[in-house]
């Protein structure tokens, strides 16, 4: 099943890093990635895939990039 998701990811942002790291866990779950806006404290992503891989693109974007730290995930649909 298809499904399109916009994620909000709340914390300590380095936007390079962690932009470039959910765009490179994007491709390797196939999954299409829209990227909003991005700041010191949050970054909004859209993504559009197999549900199951927006929920394995959620859990590997939770973790973060070494230098970036998620404190809160907003997850909607699109």
């Amino acid at each position: 099943m298809i499904e399109a998701a916009r994620f909000v990811f709340r914390g300590r942002m380095v936007c390079d890093s962690f932009v470039e790291f959910a765009r490179h866990r994007a491709r390797r779950l196939d999954l299409d990635i829209e990227v909003g806006a991005c700041d010191a404290r949050s970054a909004t992503l859209a993504v559009r895939g197999q549900n199951d891989l927006v929920d394995a693109f959620e859990m590997a974007c939770s973790l973060g990039p070494y230098d970036c730290v998620i404190l809160d995930i907003e997850r909607s649909g699109l």
